[in-house]
């Protein structure tokens, strides 16, 4: 029915007839002679209908917007003065010869080239979203990374085996979803978080080196860079140090983002978990922002202020300082509206406030600065805050003060909150790059305060590092493992870690956990077991390929690069899923839905 797609007719084609087929995407009359642009997923070409053909003419006069048509004609070089340079069928245009209406369309409930759309509108309406160019352009270029990683990972002797979408749940981890069985009377299925433990039997197998571009599925709160569905490059390779697979993966991503995008990467610095805390109170660090913290706990344990001495003192306590070059300017400084909004801000992250000194003149002393707290800090601890901040005349420290886990999480935020603003931006504290890193050196174990117990950083089968493997007995705290992170601008690309291979080790990581040996063998027998038959060293990592077209792209969401995203209430607008089912369907799963006080309400 074609011979080109419409966005590559280019000049190479002059003197030629084609056909094309594709949607109207605008008409114009131009008082005898109509113009018609075309789009298809390649791009746009303009055509021409001249009234010298009567019938075509007249079918033209009644192409609206989304017509699906067939055009014959003549490809010719565009008149002077009309040549547009930003498409690649600018110089030329389309004499039609025949014109054909394979379909027309109703009115769109919105204009395709219309910027000002809803989220709602664009997924209730997702096939019409997805002709757009912006979508289109996006998931073509999430089928070219992921052409580009099964090439890369074809060369490297890699082989692509599926492993089941329906499972056992398992303790770890975030919630399930679950599927119940109708055979098995109330017993379920697990659909998978992560392919973890099959790529682990797939390495004692012998399958030294398996990837999988594969669904996986998690019931947790949403938000831009989540979904309950998302697509993993999940890869595990025997026979290989941490070291030699953060190489052969860094190379991976390198050579995709070359490939697809032209960009170089880069230098990969490699930072510890504990240096990205105590750095940037984050363990996936925007280095283009140019602005760290200042460890200030050990000077602020006598002053009178306080939060800051409380914070100092408590086990667990943190007290930092975030110098913002410039923001205490009188002219281009933040000014207190903004200071205030920030202040807000770092509440969403548990800080009960947000402690600030303006720096206006450092040759004057207490006199040149402004704060409320100054008075409560006395001259050494004043002296060594602004030693160790640097600050200079027109500067603006702002301090966190609280518990650890608050002080990072609420100024590591306000750090990227004002890198990215305009007024990070017009201060170069931004820097408009790449910014690739690995994170390594996780530890093991946190402890969870409400269930005082430990939880696994990454999951129970990450390794330690060797050496550490009794400290899991004796001080889980102190154990660091072999895991890694690969994190680019801010967003974690993808993580994994050297794996547990040995059945002992296994077994210290389920006591640091408190997971008895019942509940180990019923819940991982399967993985155990088969740790006991010459199980080799194996590890490997799993990328969001979301994500990374996701920063490709400059997207604000993932959701921008998935053809039929889920909202962040975990509903398909489209399909309107999910959805209720018939109390056929239910009786032949075994199940009979229990009343919720707001049902019985209504």
């Amino acid at each position: 029915m074609r011979s080109h797609y419409c966005g590559l007719v280019t000049e190479a084609l002059l003197g030629e007839t084609v056909t094309l087929c594709g949607w109207v995407n605008r008409r114009r009359d131009h008082g005898g002679v109509i113009f018609v642009d075309i789009r298809d997923r390649e791009g746009y070409v303009q055509v021409v209908c001249d009234p010298d053909r009567a019938d075509m003419f007249k079918t033209a006069e009644g192409l609206r917007n989304e017509f699906c048509i067939q055009v014959k004609g003549l490809v010719r070089a565009r008149p002077d003065g009309t040549i547009n340079d930003n498409l690649k069928s600018g110089k030329i245009e389309v004499l039609c010869h025949e014109l054909t209406v394979l379909n027309p369309s109703v009115t769109p409930p919105f204009q395709l080239d219309d910027e000002n759309l809803s989220e709602t509108t664009r997924l209730t309406h997702r096939v019409l979203d997805l002709r757009r160019p912006y979508m289109q352009n996006n998931l073509m270029l999430r089928y070219r990374v992921s052409m580009e990683v099964r090439k890369f990972l074809d060369a490297n002797g890699f082989i692509d085996i599926e492993t089941p979408m329906l499972g056992k749940s398992t303790p770890e981890g975030a919630r399930d979803y679950l599927v119940p069985s109708r055979v098995h009377e109330g017993h379920f299925f697990a659909l998978p978080q992560s392919p973890q433990l099959f790529k682990q039997l797939l390495m004692v197998a012998g399958y030294d080196r398996y990837y999988q571009i594969t669904k996986c599925f998690r019931d947790e709160d949403l938000r831009a860079d989540r979904q309950p569905e998302f697509t993993q490059i999940d890869i595990e390779t025997s026979f290989l140090s941490e070291q030699e697979i953060r190489d052969m993966f860094q190379g991976m991503i390198t050579t995709v983002f070359k490939n697809t995008l032209n960009v170089d990467l880069g230098e990969f610095p490699v930072m510890t978990f504990q240096e990205a805390a105590h750095r940037y109170g984050s363990d996936k660090p925007d280095l283009r922002v140019k602005l760290e913290f200042t460890e200030l706990t050990d000077v602020m344990t006598d002053v009178d202020f306080k939060v800051f001495s409380g914070a100092a003192t408590m086990k667990g306590g943190r007290v930092v300082g975030l110098r913002i070059p410039g923001g205490a300017r009188e002219v281009g400084g933040l000014s207190r509206g903004e200071i205030d909004a920030y202040a807000e801000f770092v509440k969403i992250y548990g800080a009960k406030g947000l402690a600030y000194i303006k720096v206006n003149d450092l040759a004057k002393g207490r006199e040149g600065m402004q704060s409320p707290i100054v008075k409560n800090i006395h001259d050494k601890a004043l002296a060594e805050v602004l030693a160790r901040t640097g600050a200079q005349d027109g500067d603006l420290i702002f301090f966190g003060a609280d518990k650890e886990k608050i002080v990072n999480d609420a100024i590591g935020a306000l750090r990227i909150k004002i890198g990215h603003s305009e007024f990070g931006k017009k201060n170069a504290l931004f820097e408009k790059a790449w910014r690739p890193l690995w994170v390594v050196d996780f530890p093991m174990f946190e402890f969870d305060e409400e269930s005082q117990r430990f939880t696994a950083v990454h999951h129970p089968f990450t390794a330690p590092k060797e050496g550490h493997e009794d400290w899991m007995v004796t001080a889980p705290e102190k154990c660091i493992s072999q895991g890694y992170d690969m994190v680019l601008n801010g967003w974690e690309m993808g993580g994994g870690s050297v794996r547990i291979h040995r059945a002992d080790v296994q077994q210290k990581v389920f006591d640091a956990l408190k997971i008895t040996p019942e509940e180990a063998q019923d819940k991982f027998g399967f993985l155990l077991d088969a740790l006991q038959y010459g199980a080799p060293p194996h590890g490997g990592l799993a990328f969001g390929l979301d994500r990374i077209v996701t920063l490709m792209t400059g997207a604000e969401s993932i959701r921008d690069v998935i053809a039929f995203p889920k909202t962040q209430r975990a509903q398909c607008l489209l399909t309107q899923a999910p959805s209720t089912v018939d109390e056929k369907q239910l009786r032949e799963l075994h199940i009979r839905l229990r009343p919720t006080e707001l049902s019985k309400a209504v």
